[in-house]
């Protein structure tokens, strides 16, 4: 049986000199893995449609392993991302940290558009680094190990927040951060960003500038909470930083 679906590769691996292995990651069926065979000769139909973060509709047969991709119809190659190394090593990463999170044939259309619009918003020029910002605030919910940002979470106060808890998974009022030697300290400006990033539409992200201290501060919060709890330990994360550090 044909299936057919709108999706975007993940993951490619060759498979000798003339097949290549695609991870896809489909709105109607989740992750999927396919067998493109004669995918890397230069004239092939499946060619373009197989690169790496190309989004796409795709004709495959699924099966209890690899299934078997017949078509595959490009519509959008990300060019802007794939021009930059900076754009494009937060993609590698967006991508990636769905390919080890996803189990195969799990479909979560709402995570499958919050993917792509983050890909369309970064290819349209937005920035890079607050785009993951985002998206790596609102996927706290799905990974099981969602931070308070909204109220204080050791008193529920919802004002005069002023740091941010690892150990007890949230942000600090005034008079509770001394509860936690080990906070860390945010501005109110920091403080709002975190609950705007929580509940904000992907659909709806516009251009945000931020300066360098709020993006320092966010960035510490959000390495620091992923490194606690979340279990990932990725390469295309470390990439990032080597960046980041030039």
């Amino acid at each position: 049986m044909l299936n057919k679906s709108e999706g975007i590769v993940i993951h490619t691996t060759d498979y000798g000199e003339t097949n290549r292995i695609v991870t896809l990651y489909t709105k109607e069926y989740g992750k999927i893995g396919v067998m493109a065979r004669g995918a890397k000769k230069p004239r092939s139909k499946l060619s373009a449609g197989t690169q790496f973060l190309t989004y796409g509709h795709y004709l495959f047969n699924k099966g209890r392993g690899l299934g078997t991709l017949h078509q595959a119809d490009p519509l959008d190659a990300f060019r802007y991302i794939k021009a930059d190394i900076v754009p494009m090593a937060y993609a590698s990463y967006i991508v990636d940290v769905i390919h080890k999170l996803s189990e195969k044939d799990t479909n979560n259309p709402f995570l499958y558009d919050w993917v792509f619009q983050i890909l369309k918003a970064m290819d349209g020029g937005q920035d890079p680094q607050v785009l993951t910002f985002i998206y790596e605030i609102k996927l706290l919910p799905l990974l099981g190990i969602e931070a308070e940002v909204d109220c204080c979470v050791h008193c529920g106060r919802p004002d005069s927040l002023s740091g941010f808890s690892v150990e007890q998974g949230g942000v600090l009022c005034q008079n509770c951060i001394i509860n936690d030697p080990r906070a860390i300290p945010l501005t109110s400006i920091a403080v709002k960003l975190l609950r705007m990033f929580k509940h904000i539409d992907f659909h709806r992200i516009g251009k945000i500038e931020l300066k360098k201290e709020t993006r320092a501060q966010i960035k510490s919060v959000i390495n620091a909470y992923y490194d606690a709890y979340s279990g990932l330990n990725l390469k295309t994360k470390r990439f990032i930083e080597q960046i980041e550090n030039l």
